[in-house]
Order: C-alpha cells, then sequence, then structure tokens
C-alpha cells in the first residue's frame, strides 16, 4: 500500500473521558510510529451520553456517544475519529466511513466484586451494578434471585459505585479495565457464551470521511481484517434485528480455523426468555452470516421480544 508523502497533521476527535482518551491516545501513537511524517492532534468532544445522568437505554442510547463527534467530522473541524465499536448505532452517518478497525481486545464482560466474591458467591439478594439492559437480562437469566442497580458514568465512577452504593459487584468491559490498567480489580471473566458481549465490545473503530484519500491511506495501517470481519458481521446483525440500547442484543463473532463464528442473542429485559443461535461459514461472508443470523433468531421468539420492547417505548 502507497503511504501519502510529506509532512501531514491530522486531528483526531474523541471523548474526554479517562478511557476514550486513552483509546485516541494508542491510536495517535500507533499512527505516529507506522509514519514519522504524521503528526496526531486530539481533539475533546463532549457528547450528548457525557452530558445525561440517566441509563441510556431510557433515551435511546445507541450514538449518544458518538453523534457530535460525527458531526464535527463530517463539518471537517476533524480528520478523523475514534469510538469504541460497541457506542456505535447500526448504521453511521451518510458520507463517513468505518476505514479500520485495529486488532481487538478482550471482548469479555468481567466481574469487579466486593471481597474478590466470583459471581456464584453473591448471596442471594445481592445487589449488582451494570447500566447495561444486555448485561442485566442474561444475569437475570442466570441467577433471577440478585437485584439489579442501574449504573451510569464512566468506567472509574461505575468503579467507585461498587462501594458507595453498597453492591456486591459491578459488571463491566474487561477490555477498558485492561486498557486502563486496572485488571487486577478483576473477580472473574465471563466466558463469552455464558454473557454473550455487546456487539463491538473490545474492538475500537476509527472513522473517516468517505472521500478524505489522503486520511484513508494512513489510517488503513491501522486494520486488523480478523477484527473487521468479525465485527462487521455483528453490526450486520444488529442492523438486521433493528436494535438498540431498548433492547437486550448482544453478538460476538471470532475467527477460528479460517472459519467465523457468530453467537447471537436477544433476551427480554427480565432474563425470563432469551433466543439465541450461531452461525459460522467463510469470514468474507461476514454481513451475510450477520443477516442470516438474526432472521434465524426473529423466527424463533426474538421478533416478539422486540415487538414487545418498542410498543412499550
Amino acid at each position: 500500500m502507497d503511504k501519502p508523502k510529506g509532512k501531514i497533521e491530522l486531528r483526531l476527535g474523541t471523548r474526554a473521558s479517562l478511557l476514550a482518551l486513552q483509546q485516541a491516545n494508542w491510536v495517535k501513537r500507533r499512527i505516529e510510529d507506522l509514519d514519522p511524517e504524521i503528526t496526531v492532534t486530539l481533539v475533546h468532544i463532549r457528547t450528548t451520553g457525557d452530558k445525561l445522568d440517566i441509563p441510556l437505554f431510557k433515551v435511546g442510547g445507541k450514538g449518544l456517544f458518538v453523534k457530535e463527534i460525527e458531526e464535527a467530522l463530517a463539518r471537517k473541524e476533524v480528520d478523523l475519529a475514534v469510538h469504541s465499536a460497541k457506542d456505535l448505532p447500526a448504521v453511521v452517518r451518510e458520507g463517513l466511513t468505518l476505514r479500520a478497525f485495529p486488532e481487538r481486545e478482550d471482548p469479555r464482560d468481567a466481574l469487579v466484586s466486593q471481597g474478590g466474591k466470583r459471581f456464584e458467591e453473591i448471596p442471594p439478594a445481592g445487589k449488582v451494578g451494570t447500566g447495561s439492559l444486555r448485561r442485566q437480562a442474561q444475569l437475570l437469566n442466570l441467577r433471577p434471585d440478585l437485584e439489579i442497580v442501574p449504573l451510569r458514568g464512566n468506567l472509574d465512577t461505575r468503579l467507585r459505585k461498587l462501594t458507595t452504593l453498597g453492591l456486591e459487584g459491578v459488571i463491566l468491559a474487561s477490555a477498558g479495565l485492561q486498557r486502563m490498567g486496572w485488571e487486577g480489580r478483576i473477580s472473574e471473566f465471563f466466558h463469552p457464551e455464558t454473557m454473550v458481549p455487546a456487539i463491538g465490545q473490545g474492538a475500537l473503530a476509527v472513522e473517516t470521511r468517505e472521500e478524505d484519500e489522503r486520511v484513508r491511506k494512513v489510517v488503513e495501517m491501522l486494520n486488523h481484517p480478523a477484527t473487521q470481519m468479525s465485527v462487521l458481521a455483528e453490526r450486520a446483525f444488529l442492523q438486521r434485528l433493528g436494535g438498540g440500547c431498548q433492547v437486550p442484543v448482544a453478538g460476538y463473532a471470532r475467527i477460528e480455523s479460517g472459519r467465523l463464528i457468530l453467537t447471537g442473542l436477544v433476551a427480554r429485559v427480565d432474563g425470563r426468555k432469551v433466543v439465541r443461535g450461531k452461525e459460522e461459514g467463510p469470514p468474507e461472508k461476514n454481513k451475510e452470516l450477520g443477516e442470516r443470523l438474526a432472521g434465524d433468531l426473529l423466527q424463533r421468539g426474538a421478533g416478539e421480544i422486540l415487538r414487545e420492547v418498542y410498543k412499550k417505548a
């Protein structure tokens, strides 16, 4: 691949949370290491999601950490943006494109608990915090005896609430904890088949303007094809379902022995009904596999769950 020639200065749009800045600085360093002729400057952008103090699913959730950053990118106030892939809506803004997916971090959910308790050691009626309906539904499906406490705030805020709210534990993405160097706080990892991760969990997505060839050549150096094909399968699954933060939808794809394996799940919020399935095939058929799995789940009861949720919304 031909790299752009001459000195280049790029403005990278990012949220200003500790985790977002850690991720953005990683992208900055990676680009500058790959091509010393490039200088990357971070531009902090406050999003709607950063301003809210209520659970995101109550206001539509998906895209709330992305909207203002995409607007700045479309207005050419920044040249590229980095997002947590799980924050992205199923369809990106017209004129923009997800140009690169760096190699995925650990996709699993993790338990951070008082005294290092494992999940099975949390006592009946124990309070467990999460801001995700996906996690809530799967937790209650595994342990209907638990009390789920809604959480809001950045990663460090949610960790503090473990103590301030008197919780037995909180469920967080292990990738965020590891990126921050806080993996020592983790009491237990959930296997992705036990607690199916969020669409795109553990992956970063670098977004650019479609027509910007100069930036395309820079950003494509960051792309990890296996991560890209896996996340695109998950996103095709989500798009076919039409799901958002108001519905517990989960999906996780991986490539093993040259085959893409996609696990998907749709559940009622109370965890009493869970529809899950699996598809596998050639990695280059990622979108087709995602759409096919969604169609299968819709026929087996996911459609009924989605209709119930949107009727109440």
